[in-house]
């Protein structure tokens, strides 16, 4: 017996076949290889809004902007959004009105956002875990106040914390614990200066995302950011001190360290580096406000300070690497490479006070350093003193 296989007998059979696929696999399980869009989260701070999509990959997007009331809006490919009315979260903090998301068609998610003003905004991809930045810069004044106003504004960032332990020493000293300490002796020395005011993006053993870090200093209208952790390597005899702000470079260890605090491989890392996309965010990022010479001028005074003080250091420079917590800073900012915890002798180094102690004074003189050999800073506290008066 022969099944007659003509051109109409196939045809009925596929269209059957497809009617029955609709019914035993709905459209979400056709949708169930996309990225998901996970959630959305902001900061926001009257001239400075930073909103981040959550995703479970890295995606394609395209964006474009619609007056009548005026709009962004962010296409992210072959992407689904399982909430089913969508999303729609009120900002009004004088940037954002609101932020809305939805499935715009079976393949795409589009993000709003409902602007009140726009002078600036970045746009860029983080991984591990993979989210959608928009960075959204107003016209507005930072936070302040009375007694805020006048004030050397710093946040230090320790790195890592909670779930995340940054590098383990061979003896078992974390990382996160060991930068935690010297962040807050830090904090406690530079407020002895009243004209300081000094933040912490943690004070406690708790994770922070590395673009919420970046948020903080933005909120709170910093002077300055520093990021403190402590350096690792294979080579366990590898040793010294380094001080790295945002740029990028073709030093392969500079970028295996940028690599280790980003949580991602060293191959991720070099296609970072080939993405134009990136590389056109860290070129507007570096042209604001002479971002990179202030950086460069920070980052060459704790450096120096860490080198003469610490008797037992060895000089690893000033460098430069695409590190995801200094993406988006409006200010001067670095991260530096206390030890490597690594390394045994270092370890020991680390784990007794007295040298955690040493290293936090030695950045609190780089950055005092910095502020008295900055007349453009000088000139900027004095206005603000003005309009306090």
């Amino acid at each position: 017996m022969f099944l007659d296989l003509n051109f109409l007998n196939i045809k009925k059979i596929l269209h059957y076949l497809l009617f029955i696929s609709f019914i035993l696999f709905p459209f979400d399980s056709y949708a169930a290889g996309k990225i998901e869009v996970k959630g959305i989260r902001y900061w926001s701070s009257p001239n400075y809004t930073r909103v981040v999509v959550d995703l479970s990959g890295t995606v394609e997007f395209s964006k474009n902007r619609l007056s009548d009331p005026d709009r962004l809006y962010f296409d992210l490919m072959d992407t689904t959004f399982k909430k089913e009315d969508g999303k729609n979260i009120p900002v009004e903090d004088g940037i954002l009105k609101k932020i809305r998301a939805a499935q715009f068609k079976p393949d795409i998610v589009r993000v709003v956002l409902d602007l009140e003003e726009l002078k600036d905004l970045n746009v860029f991809l983080l991984d591990n875990p993979p989210r959608f930045v928009v960075d959204i810069y107003g016209k507005g004044k930072a936070e302040s106040s009375d007694t805020f106003t006048a004030k050397k504004r710093i946040v230090i960032d320790p790195g890592h914390g909670g779930h995340d332990p940054g590098a383990i020493g061979p003896n078992r000293l974390y990382e996160k614990d060991v930068v935690l300490d010297i962040s807050l002796k830090l904090r406690k020395i530079l407020s002895k200066d009243k004209s300081n005011e000094v933040f912490l993006t943690r004070e406690t053993d708790v994770y922070i995302p590395l673009e919420e870090r970046t948020a903080i200093a933005n909120r709170k209208g910093a002077d300055l950011f520093i990021s403190i952790h402590a350096n690792a390597s294979p080579r366990r005899q590898a040793k010294g001190i380094e001080t790295y702000l945002l740029n990028w470079t073709d030093d392969e260890e500079a970028m295996r360290v940028a690599a280790r605090e980003n949580a991602i491989s060293l191959k991720k890392m070099k296609e970072m580096h080939r993405n134009m996309d990136i590389v056109q965010v860290i070129t507007d990022d570096l042209m604001r406000q002479n971002k990179r010479d202030e950086s460069v001028k920070l980052a060459n005074y704790i450096q120096r300070s860490m080198i003469d003080s610490l008797t037992k250091s060895f000089d690893l420079g000033v460098k430069q690497a695409l590190f995801y917590v200094l993406f988006g800073a409006r200010m001067p900012s670095v991260l530096v490479e206390v030890s490597f915890i690594s390394n045994p002798e270092e370890e020991s180094l680390l784990s007794q006070e007295s040298y955690r102690m040493q290293i936090a004074e030695a950045i609190a003189q780089g950055i005092d350093t910095y502020f008295t050999s900055t007349p453009s800073f000088q000139r900027t506290v004095e206005l603000r003193n003005t309009k306090t008066l």
